[in-house]
């Protein structure tokens, strides 16, 4: 098999390996379902409720993107004023880094009195909890443009503006596609956590009125659900950076 070919099926291998040590497990052991589902009472599972699940999928991504869009949008200005400014960093920096230590779960009972029950809890829960990594690694791709360089511009007449329109947001490309693609992951996060609290949709709602029931195979299948969008926006995102930012990657293959 050419190493290219084993390179590409190497994540769906493993997948399968891992599918089987779970399913002989709960075969050898004889775990019950309601512990622990065998892959093939998630499948049948989730085939029974491929409607339902459908639909709070279709929520979670909605309330996902629009907090992951909120993040980018503030992240990116937040990046841009923290990258170009000293005292803006000085500032703001530490306050970031101290609101990023608080477990954002902490702010999903606020959000329910001040929103209410329903799905503005999740998308705020997913904006707060993916936009640090945009606003550092923005700032560090900015902050990162060498001295001596700026210097060699600036004496050829290179304004401030120019400098970083033409060459520090550039060479912070790279840096600004890695953050989308931890940023997407844990906007996910933050709207499942929200939801199993805080909503009437979506797969954390799903999970919760399914653990309920002691319906593992469900929840499991919820669980199913959001790690094969957690990929797919993830693969987006890579293939996006690989494109925009290819010049950083020449000759070496990008996470």
């Amino acid at each position: 098999m050419p190493p290219s070919l084993i390179l590409r099926a190497a994540p769906i291998l493993l997948l399968m390996v891992l599918l089987g040590l779970w399913s002989l497990a709960c075969t050898v052991l004889a775990i019950p379902d309601f512990l622990l589902p065998s892959p093939m009472a998630v499948w049948h599972a989730g085939i029974e409720a491929y409607d339902p699940i459908m639909m709070h999928a279709f929520q979670t991504l909605l309330t996902t993107l629009s907090g992951f869009a909120l993040a980018v949008i503030i992240g990116v200005l937040l990046g841009v004023a923290v990258g170009i400014s000293p005292l803006f960093y000085r500032a703001c920096y530490p306050l970031m880094v101290g609101f990023n230590s608080i477990p954002k779960v902490a702010f999903v009972p606020v959000l329910v009195v001040w929103f209410g029950i329903g799905t503005m809890p999740a998308i705020i829960t997913a904006f707060l909890i993916s936009f640090f990594p945009i606003v550092v690694n923005v700032a560090t791709g900015l902050s990162t443009l060498e001295p001596e360089l700026e210097d060699v511009l600036r004496s050829l007449g290179a304004s401030r503006f120019d400098i970083l329109k033409k060459v520090a947001i550039p060479r912070a490309l790279p840096y600004f596609f890695a953050s989308l693609k931890v940023s997407i992951t844990l906007a996910f996060v933050g709207s499942v956590i929200a939801e199993t609290v805080a909503s009437n949709l979506g797969i954390g709602y799903l999970m919760m009125s399914a653990s309920s029931t002691m319906n593992m195979a469900l929840v499991f299948a919820g669980l199913a659900v959001i790690g094969a969008m957690g990929i797919v926006m993830y693969a987006f995102f890579s293939q996006a950076e690989q494109h925009f930012t290819a010049w950083a990657h020449r000759g070496t293959h990008a996470p």
